[in-house]
């Protein structure tokens, strides 16, 4: 479980706004920690009313950076007050997310935002540099209309808000001029996206528009939903030059009754469906999903069900996770949680298993291969970024390349990465 920690200096504005972010997060289902060398985010509200509050603000982010040092993967963001936001974003290059005032999203929308961005994209090799602000998250659609049995999301964001196509590409046009090569739109739901708005809106309109954002190298969106996927966003990824060939399709279960119970709105032949569209249009579009194992009621033949579909469906990546209840959600209150934990994790291993072997297969097709890669930082000594369909790379040089395009060989393959050389001038014009 994710871990939390608040600090706070100033107003009484200042304890009441933290007070009612660590409330929400806990109803979220992340955990406060005990201090900040155990959280795994920590959340600094700040004050600049009086030079001693800002003095201790900036005390408290050099202790930070120091922590993010040892620990690269704990998100630091800061709320409040802050003086002058260009000059924080160049002393502190390491807050992941200075949360603006006066903006139309909350603190903890956008720190949500930031998690889920994390845990479904940004998949850092181990002793990862990430270099700050090359990809960024977007926000632009809230909430969540539907009523799948497990999931916490209505109940804690609410309905569906779309953000004015002005405002999406006003905060993208800031970033880009800051340094940013690459967006990611977030939603729980996002070809949902302008549904709420008059006139309405297409989530393929709005990546039109983004596509002519001079100085942005790519676009990605998550997540998706195979109900709301039209043919207009099949054709606005594959025709539009920035958006990426890479879509996260959450199925959660290959067994339709399964489907059924948690009330997903679809069946398996559905997805089939899409992913054929999409494959039609884009043969190496790259293609993951979620799936929960060990939901109530889940028998072997269904789970069978589940590999069979991840068999045929071969996608690049799986996120697996074992059921847990969700405290104030249907299958929490209703439902009993009746797998046994060993099941759940030999299942969990099942999926794991099959898993590594298509990607195995999959990502063996990229030997000798050239692929463009958007360079993201450093590990272990050697740079690494990703592919338009979202594969990890590495590949070693003494040149400053971070934040550029390069072409890299494929030299060498694994189940989650790809390894590589670059090619002669690879660095393209970005």
């Amino acid at each position: 479980m994710t871990a939390f920690h608040i600090w706070t200096i100033g107003c009484q504005m200042n304890v009441a706004d933290s007070r009612r972010l660590a409330e929400s997060l806990e109803k979220y289902g992340l955990e406060a920690a005990q201090g900040p060398h155990d959280a795994d985010v920590v959340v600094l509200y700040s004050c600049v009313v009086r030079q001693q509050a800002e003095d201790r603000v900036h005390g408290q982010l050099h202790a930070l950076q120091q922590m993010k040092a040892a620990r690269p993967h704990m998100k630091v963001v800061v709320a409040g007050c802050v003086s002058d936001i260009p000059d924080w974003r160049h002393r502190y290059p390491f807050v992941d997310l200075i949360a603006e005032p006066g903006q139309d999203l909350t603190v903890r929308d956008r720190l949500v935002d930031l998690l889920d961005l994390s845990e479904r994209y940004r998949f850092d090799p181990e002793q990862a540099v990430r270099v700050p602000g090359i990809s960024e998250g977007v926000t632009i659609h809230q909430g969540c209309n539907r009523s799948c049995t497990y999931c916490i999301v209505p109940s804690t964001r609410g309905g569906e808000r779309s953000r004015p196509p002005a405002v999406v590409l006003d905060e993208v046009r800031g970033l880009v001029a800051r340094g940013t090569k690459e967006v990611v739109l977030l939603s729980q739901i996002v070809e949902r996206y302008g549904r709420d708005l008059r006139p309405r809106v297409l989530l393929s309109e709005l990546l039109s528009l983004l596509d002519e954002v001079e100085g942005l190298e790519r676009i990605r969106f998550l997540t998706s939903y195979p109900g709301d996927f039209g043919r207009d966003l099949v054709d606005a990824i594959a025709e539009l030059p920035r958006v990426c060939e890479d879509v996260n399709l959450p199925i959660q279960s290959g067994d339709d009754d399964m489907l059924r119970r948690m009330k997903r709105g679809y069946v398996v032949d559905n997805y089939r469906q899409l992913i054929q569209r999409l494959r039609a249009r884009m043969p190496d579009v790259g293609l993951s999903t979620d799936i929960i194992v060990g939901f109530p009621g889940e028998t072997e033949s269904e789970h069978q069900h589940t590999l069979d579909m991840l068999a045929e469906f071969r996608f690049d990546v799986v996120h697996v996770a074992m059921y847990s209840p969700r405290p104030g959600t249907v299958s929490a209150t209703q439902m009993d949680d009746d797998v046994p934990r060993e099941e759940k994790r030999r299942r969990l291993h099942d999926v794991e298993t099959l898993q590594k072997r298509i990607a195995t297969e999959i990502n063996a097709g990229y030997l000798g291969r050239s692929v463009d890669v958007l360079v993201e930082g450093t590990a272990k000594g050697r740079w690494y970024g990703r592919t338009r369909t979202n594969k990890l790379v590495h590949f070693a040089s003494d040149e400053p390349l971070a934040g550029r395009l390069v072409d890299v060989e494929i030299t060498a393959t694994e189940p989650w990465y790809l390894e590589g050389q670059l090619e002669p001038a690879a660095v393209l014009a970005c």
